[in-house]
């Protein structure tokens, strides 16, 4: 899986990340993960994707801090990001592209019902996982799910792994294929290095 290249990548210098590695990791070295990461790459194992979790040297927190550890496009992050459905009380999940921020009204539209911002006590208790950390995969209760059709420019993208340090590769379709989740439009329109710093929940 090579990873995503863009004309005039600004990452072109910068070493690649050995996809290879994320496939060596098991048995008693998964067990020396965090607990959150097991969860994920159990379930990657379970579900046959080729690559594993593997754990930055540093948090990476937000889509910027990703991206710099990983060496790859801002837009290469797949961050996933939790809201409530008031209506029902409903995790939300969407899954968007680093370098875009999430319109609330296009979700609302697709999730038939006005959403807002989880808190960091819903999202551990419906994902299991915190704040910085939140996988596609794995939650302690299926959310609904939406991916941003704005990661299907890339060939390959990185998703949290349930810690912040822990991510996974993975192409787009691989995600829509884990999740069982549409494709679809949930974003603004783009404005430059506005969504960098938008923590992944």
């Amino acid at each position: 899986m090579a990873r995503g290249k863009m004309e005039g990548d600004p990452t072109e210098s910068r070493p690649p990340v050995d996809l290879l590695e994320t496939t060596r990791m098991c048995g008693a070295e998964l067990k020396n993960l965090p607990e959150g990461v097991q969860r994920v790459a159990a379930e990657l194992q379970r579900r046959g994707h080729p690559h594993l979790p593997q754990m930055l040297d540093d948090a990476a927190r937000t889509a910027q801090q990703a991206a710099d550890a990983l060496g790859i496009l801002v837009g290469q992050v797949a961050k996933s990001i939790i809201f409530r459905r008031k209506s029902d009380d409903a995790a939300v999940l969407v899954v968007t592209s680093g370098d875009r921020r999430v319109d609330e009204k296009k979700v609302e539209a697709h999730v038939g019902g006005k959403i807002g911002r989880a808190d960091a006590e819903f999202v551990k208790s419906r994902t299991g996982f915190s704040i910085g950390g939140v996988s596609p995969v794995a939650h302690a209760t299926p959310p609904v799910t939406l991916i941003d059709q704005d990661l299907l420019r890339f060939d390959v993208v990185w998703a949290a792994a349930g810690h912040p340090h822990g991510v996974f590769p993975l192409h787009p379709t691989d995600l829509q294929r884990l999740t069982g989740a549409p494709v679809v439009d949930v974003v603004q329109a783009p404005v430059a290095d506005a969504s960098a710093t938008q923590a992944a929940a």
